[in-house]
């Protein structure tokens, strides 16, 4: 096969945000028609690396910086776009209110003069493009209508409505279920048969060896490597990104002995779940795996009063429990960390110490009725070791801090209630592996400490390896049961992706 030349070439790239370097002589290069991973903790400087591509972070310093063979001093958004370079971020930057052709569409018509849209046209071109893809989609469809899975698809086919041979993923499949990931990951194939060079950004490492051909490691800033994915192993991949060994060890124990804290029999909310039958037992974790759409964060949203269910009953202690509200349910000894943590788990232009204090006001208030800025803080501060937050001043914004680190403060919020049960919904999205661990190891201290939890994933391995027991939840219904210790990820794989 004749040789490929690069798409992108970096050498010795550096750039510094307030004294701390980002990326510190960092090499990386990508061939055309190459799945390339980037690959690393949050917080290593991938995001940089990426806006320094794409013209929005110049770097401090380079010796080479190179595109389709054309050397460059520096580069604008503008120009990269007009070179071929696209990103496709992992909130997509789409349109909901507009249609799936104006949405592929949008970058050509910017900048036009006002005139009439060649709407014929537009969509002509539009099909044209999912065609490419091998995909068909109603191009009327407002992109509010369709599964985020479309919505990917949607944004692929506006990059390449721009020409793009240049294409960064950042975390493509952190929302979409199995099946979903299998058909972009085809996708992504047939786009590099066709050339164009694809870097792909991925906590889920099983998809990154199984697309990728290379990957690259940064780690603190820092080239750790180049390795070829043929021979790579997660457990190698996850070593080499974080610098300590991973272990994937069975944590799951006999807790049938136990008190139960949480109870339901017979739920039913039709058209969400029905006759759900759960018990989960104090110092239990109890793993709720399913594909999405089964029921999951429905069941989670039940039981913390967000919605009520017209049959069955629920006790906590032993005692009937039906809250009418999130309030009401908090103030019985519920948590829910949701799945959807930058608009459901986070206020992002608040604090650090405010978002971890929101839950518990009424307990940091002075003398005056007034909340107690030095009680605030002082609540933030006493979880940071525990839950090891690495933060800089509590009252720096949310943003400011990494994926993994954010959900450790979602974390602290809920923790600072004092729960008898705490429901982790899918606590790892978008969280790299290194933090993953970490927040597992969190789970299991809390469990051994006695709370109640319960895991809800669609990851096979996060429930395996956590998990005292797991419980398959199907087209809203509790499909079957299993002890991790009894069985093997692929069973449980096979039973849930059949």
């Amino acid at each position: 096969m004749p040789e490929r030349r690069a798409a992108l070439r970096l050498k010795g790239v550096s750039k510094v945000f307030g004294g701390v370097k980002a990326l510190d002589h960092v090499d990386f290069e990508v061939l055309e028609g190459e799945v390339h991973c980037l690959a690393g903790e949050n917080g290593c400087g991938k995001s940089t690396l990426i806006k320094i591509v794409t013209g929005v972070y110049r770097p401090e310093s380079a010796e080479a910086f190179e595109l389709f063979g054309e050397s460059l001093d520096s580069i604008t958004p503008v120009q990269a776009r007009a070179r071929g370079v696209s990103v496709i971020w992992q909130d997509l930057a789409l349109f909901p209110n507009m249609s799936v052709a104006e949405n592929i569409a949008f970058d050509e018509m910017v900048g036009l003069r006002p005139r009439g849209v060649d709407y014929r046209g537009m969509k002509a071109r539009a099909a044209a493009v999912l065609a490419r893809l091998g995909v068909s989609l109603d191009l009327d469809a407002r992109l509010e209508t369709l599964p985020i899975a479309q919505c990917q698809v949607v944004a692929i086919a506006r990059a390449l409505m721009n020409e793009a041979r240049l294409i960064f993923m950042d975390e493509p499949t952190a929302s979409l279920t199995q099946s979903e990931t299998d058909r972009l990951l085809e996708i992504v194939r047939r786009l590099s048969a066709d050339g164009v060079a694809i870097v792909f950004v991925s906590h889920r490492l099983a998809e990154v060896l199984d697309i990728a051909s290379r990957v690259t490691v940064v780690r603190d800033g820092k080239l750790v490597g180049v390795y070829p994915t043929t021979g790579m192993t997660q457990a190698r991949l996850g070593e080499l990104m974080t610098g300590h060994v991973l272990t994937d060890e069975v944590a799951a124990r006999d807790m049938g002995a136990a008190p139960a804290v949480f109870e339901a029999r017979g739920l039913t909310l039709p058209g969400q779940f029905e006759d759900i039958d759960l018990t989960v037992r104090q110092g239990e974790v109890v793993g709720l795996i399913g594909l999405l759409g089964a029921g999951r964060t429905e069941l989670a949203h039940a039981m913390m009063g967000m919605s009520r269910p017209v049959r069955g009953e629920m006790r906590l202690y032993g005692q009937p429990y039906d809250p009418a509200s999130i309030r009401e349910a908090i103030a019985q000894g519920m948590a829910y960390v949701s799945e959807d943590r930058l608009h459901l788990g986070l206020l992002q232009k608040q604090s650090i110490a405010d978002n971890a204090a929101i839950a518990v006001l009424d307990r940091l208030l002075d003398r005056f009725g007034l909340i107690s800025n030095p009680a605030k803080t002082g609540l933030i501060e006493s979880w940071i070791e525990p839950l090891g937050i690495r933060m800089g001043p509590p009252e720096n914004a949310i943003s400011t801090l990494s994926g993994g680190n954010q959900q450790k403060v979602v974390l602290a919020k809920w923790l600072a209630t004092q729960p008898r049960l705490l429901i982790l919904d899918s606590p790892t999205v978008g969280v790299d592996v290194g933090a993953r661990a970490g927040i597992f190891r969190i789970v299991r201290d809390l469990a051994a400490q006695g709370l109640a939890i319960l895991l809800i994933s669609d990851e096979v391995t996060e429930v395996f390896h956590n998990a005292d027991r797991v419980l398959h939840m199907a087209h809203g219904r509790i499909a079957g049961e299993y002890d991790p210790r009894q069985t093997s990820v692929h069973a449980l794989e096979e039973a849930i992706y059949e």
